[in-house]
């Protein structure tokens, strides 16, 4: 079976290229570095190849590296004018699409900027929340896309990924493990709770918040240790005997029943993006 590179992963791999720093690529491409690192991580998996040398912060191509770049111009030349050219004036109404914020601080800028270069007459419409709410806005038809955690087996599941422990490794041996949560409902914040309450290993809330943000800001100043996927910290997980085991997760992208041309093609650069994560 033929290897298929998703077009947003050369994307990145040009614009490393061409602004000579993960720092630069990641401004033109709208992601963070750490979401950068992982889709040339994905991209070298996919091509069992390495396409950059690392010496500390300084990368050069490889041979690969260097075969793969010129292939990689042609072929977002081609599937840019390709996707103009047949959506050319086939935009009616607003794109409305809503994602949990682990995606919106990821993925959401350098995603709409991609659908607004190839379709600059679009309104979009972002909503962020989490994935109980959206779902809820797609039912009643006020969301076009959504983009959320789901359980493993979740039949609108478009990659899985598993949850991790995240922080301050002298918190994982005290005797009351301090957590840090978001507000329920909460996947994430239920699978933490059972995992330590089914082996037994006592703990308390020290952070609670509503926002992606501050649970980040908290973990790192070693507040509470939490559950979430790769998306939520550069930092590896912290992985020790004696931990609980937490299950996996589904990235879930659901639409409505019909969609405008464009919108159904946000839908897809959407797909693309969290698969290739």
């Amino acid at each position: 079976m033929p290897v298929n590179l998703p077009t947003n992963l050369l994307r990145s791999f040009v614009a490393i290229v061409e602004t000579g720093s993960m720092l630069n690529a990641s401004e033109r491409v709208f992601v963070t570095q750490s979401a950068l690192s992982l889709q040339i991580k994905r991209l070298e998996e996919l091509l069992q190849q390495s396409l950059f040398h690392r010496d500390g912060r300084r990368l050069s191509l490889t041979p690969a590296g260097e075969l793969l770049l010129d292939y990689a111009r042609k072929v977002l030349t081609l599937h840019d004018e390709a996707v103009a050219a047949v959506s050319a004036g086939e935009f009616a109404g607003p794109a409305r699409i809503g994602m949990v914020q682990d995606f919106a601080e990821t993925l959401l800028s350098g995603l709409l900027a991609h659908f607004a270069e190839l379709h600059p007459e679009a309104l979009i419409y972002s909503r962020i929340a989490g994935t109980a709410e959206l779902l809820s806005l797609l039912e009643h038809r006020q969301l076009d896309i959504v983009l959320g955690f789901a359980g493993k087996n979740d039949p609108h599941a478009i990659a899985t990924a598993p949850m991790s422990w995240y922080g301050k490794a002298e918190l994982f041996s005290l005797p009351t493990m301090p957590i840090a949560v978001l507000e329920p409902p909460c996947r994430f914040r239920e699978a933490a709770i059972r995992a330590l309450e089914d082996a037994g290993r006592p703990y308390r809330i020290t952070v609670e918040t509503p926002n992606l943000t501050t649970l980040r800001a908290a973990v790192t100043a070693g507040l509470g240790v939490t559950c979430r996927t790769r998306l939520f910290l550069a930092d590896e997980p912290h992985e020790a005997p004696g931990l609980p085991p937490l299950p996996e997760v589904s990235c879930i992208l659901q639409t409505a029943p019909t969609l405008a041309n464009a919108t159904n093609r946000l839908a897809e650069l959407a797909r693309e993006t969290v698969a290739a994560l």
